[in-house]
């Protein structure tokens, strides 16, 4: 289930499969003006529903009016993520065993907005692309390609094989994030909200980079120093 008017409008932009659209009755605005029209271009039935059944439907009071089914989220196979067709350096985010929706949702959104080709998840263990994470991602979920693994050390090692550096983020990091080069091809490594990086992950990494810190707070949220990170990396490969 797709909640909300920005996402369920990105998800019809982005060409998402969708079986049904139910919108609040008298609910009013001009993305759900958008969203009917693109319905009917597509040929998606849309259902007019009153407020209390729409909130029973979403098991939530979040859904802006606007609901639509849709099959489960579907992945990008991990090995079509290491054959990148852009003209630069690919540039992929690895997420190891993240575990809150909200915070792959929005270094989604961000991985997106600054370029990046690809982002990493493991099978197991870690948080998926749940109804959650796609509403955080506000959509970028639609056009950024989510694989998932079984491995993650694995899957480092078929990163290394294809010619990508390791960038691992870590508050004991050998180097500050502003003091390394980014501009060629790379996989970013973000650990978990309470661990951080596991150790295998870690002798996997070929640099280990930092944000500097002060004060009595040992880290900064996920998303947050993902954010940091991957605006890093897109300041570099644009050159500003």
């Amino acid at each position: 289930m797709i909640k909300g008017r920005r996402p369920v409008l990105e998800a019809l932009k982005a060409g998402t499969k969708i079986t049904r659209i139910l919108l609040q009755k008298g609910a009013r605005g001009g993305p759900l003006t958008e969203i009917i029209a693109l319905a009917q271009q597509q040929q998606i039935p849309v259902e007019y529903w009153d407020k209390q059944a729409l909130e029973k439907k979403a098991a939530a009071r979040n859904h802006q009016g606007v609901l639509a089914e849709a099959p489960p989220f579907s992945y990008t196979p991990f090995t079509q993520l290491l054959r990148n067709k852009n003209d630069e350096p690919p540039f992929l985010v690895i997420l190891d065993h993240l575990q809150d929706p909200q915070n792959l949702g929005a270094l989604v959104r961000t991985a997106y907005a600054a370029g990046c080709h690809g982002l990493v998840i493991p099978e197991r263990r870690a948080v998926q692309m749940t109804p959650a994470a796609a509403r955080a991602a506000a959509g970028a979920a639609e056009y950024l390609p989510i694989a998932r693994v079984v491995n993650i050390a694995r899957c480092l090692e078929e990163c290394k094989q294809a010619g990508l550096w390791i960038y691992g983020a870590d508050m004991d990091g050998q180097s500050l994030y502003t003091q390394v080069d980014y501009r060629g091809p790379l996989a970013l490594v973000i650990g978990s909200e309470g661990a951080g990086l596991s150790r295998l992950t870690k002798e996997k990494c070929d640099f280990l980079v930092r944000l500097p810190m002060q004060g009595a707070v040992a880290s900064l949220n996920a998303s947050v120093a993902g954010a940091l990170l991957l605006y890093e990396v897109f300041r570099q490969r644009q050159g500003f």
